[in-house]
């Protein structure tokens, strides 16, 4: 069992930048795939970031080259550095865990969920 715990969101301008954190529980943080999706009002759970234990990473194509996703596996904390932000990353941004392996960008492939942090960008 894992729980996992966002923080960071908040209000930020166009083009400028925010770090989410994401804490979670347990000892084996690091046998977890960690990974990292939005939702927007009206709009389907979005795969943003994914993180494997090694470091090996993987961004969606709305993100890439602005998001990095990283780990501290003695910290048991995942983070999401965004830069460049758009008025359309708005959304409520969640952190995910799964023990299956290899690349997962999808939501049913995860099974831990955060509760979530709202990131607003303003125009």
């Amino acid at each position: 069992q894992v729980q996992l715990v966002e923080s960071g969101g908040g209000l930020v301008q166009a083009g400028g930048s925010l770090r989410l954190s994401c804490a979670a529980s347990g000892r084996t943080f690091s046998s977890y795939v960690m990974g990292w999706f939005r939702q927007a009002p009206g709009k389907e759970r979005e795969f943003v970031a994914t993180i494997r234990w090694s470091g090996g990473s993987a961004y969606g194509d709305s993100v890439k080259g602005r998001f990095t996703i990283s780990r501290d596996n003695a910290k048991n904390t995942v983070y999401l550095q965004m830069s460049k932000l758009k008025p359309e990353d708005t959304a409520v941004y969640y952190c995910a865990a799964t023990l299956s392996l290899g690349v997962r960008t999808r939501t049913l492939e995860y099974d831990y969920w955060g509760q979530g942090t709202q990131v607003t960008v303003s125009s």
